[in-house]
């Protein structure tokens, strides 16, 4: 059911979102002293791309940098990949067959707010990394 649910998220809404996280990734990677936020972005852009069997947890060793880190990210891009993926959530609801779909992008907008701290683990091991 993951696999099924992976493939028509990618088809309708997945590569869209991974394409701005990438885009993001690319623009900080330019701008060298934002190369953390850049290698965030890439790990959330593999997320978004094929999310469904996996979900994020905090890390255990994140402190203040990763807070200081996060409304950096937020000022500069955390609100419009949140903003992407409220409008595909909305868009997605509309019909009946997109309401998991559109969920599972709400869902995403936490991590697309604050990436830095958190890490992407498998659904079936959820509590491993603490």
């Amino acid at each position: 059911m993951k696999f099924v649910l992976n493939v028509i998220w990618l088809v309708l809404c997945g590569l869209w979102m991974a394409l701005g996280y990438v885009l993001a990734g690319l623009i900080c990677c330019v701008l060298i002293i934002t190369i953390p936020w850049g290698v965030a972005s890439f790990r959330i852009a593999a997320f978004a791309l094929w999310p469904f069997g996996r979900t994020t947890v905090e890390r255990r060793d994140a402190g203040a940098g990763s807070l200081i880190g996060n409304v950096i990210w937020f000022v500069f891009a955390g609100w419009w990949l949140a903003l992407g993926h409220i409008l595909t959530g909305i868009a997605l609801c509309v019909t009946i067959i997109g309401i998991p779909l559109g969920i599972a992008n709400f869902k995403l907008i936490p991590i697309s707010l604050m990436p830095l701290g958190r890490e992407i683990v498998p659904t079936d091991r959820p509590f491993a990394t603490r």
